[in-house]
């Protein structure tokens, strides 16, 4: 089993208990969308020590949790794990990294992003998302989330799509590899 030298941020038990099960890693639990200043004081700490990889749930929650890290911790690491891979098996559960097979967690970690500055150059304008069939039409949702596994960045609705892009420096020969890839699968 792998070892990873970075501390991995789940949202609770269940997670660290799956991800025991893909690899040999160390977890730092926020139980709850509602991270306090003593859990975020940690995560910098252990960003300064041995880096840190958040991996949360493929909902609303876990980008909430995903965005107030990245505001107060900068530099982490992010792996997304797709939504399909977080589907629960048992009728009224919620979507999470507690249902992942480990393969698709192993998947998740193995394509890790760091964020880029905010000055950082502009790579993906809006005319080639809308170019790509991104922003707009029935089938743009569908193709943001395929777009989204396929660059290993998650799902994101149209507006904050050109904000993940630019945030995790997607680069235009990998972006209109996969958009590219959507056209072959339709």
């Amino acid at each position: 089993m792998k070892k990873i030298k970075e501390v991995i941020v789940v949202e609770g038990k269940d997670d660290t208990k799956r991800l025991a099960m893909a690899v040999n890693a160390d977890t730092l639990e926020t139980n709850g969308s509602a991270i306090d200043a003593k859990t975020l004081a940690q995560i910098k700490r252990l960003q300064a020590s041995r880096g840190v990889i958040v991996f949360t749930d493929p909902d609303y929650s876990g980008e909430r949790i995903r965005k107030t890290i990245s505001k107060a911790v900068p530099g982490v690491q992010h792996a997304f794990l797709p939504r399909a891979a977080g589907v629960p098996t048992k009728a009224g559960g919620s979507l999470g990294v507690e249902h992942a097979s480990p393969a698709a967690i192993q998947a998740a970690l193995a394509n890790l992003y760091t964020e880029n500055p905010d000055d950082a150059p502009l790579l993906i304008s809006r005319a080639d998302l809308i170019k790509a069939g991104l922003l707009a039409g029935p089938a743009a949702r569908k193709r943001r989330e395929q777009l989204g596994e396929l660059l290993k960045i998650g799902y994101v609705n149209g507006k904050q799509l050109p904000k993940r892009l630019q945030l995790f420096q997607i680069q235009p020969a990998d972006f209109w590899q996969a958009v590219e890839q959507l056209t072959d699968e339709q």
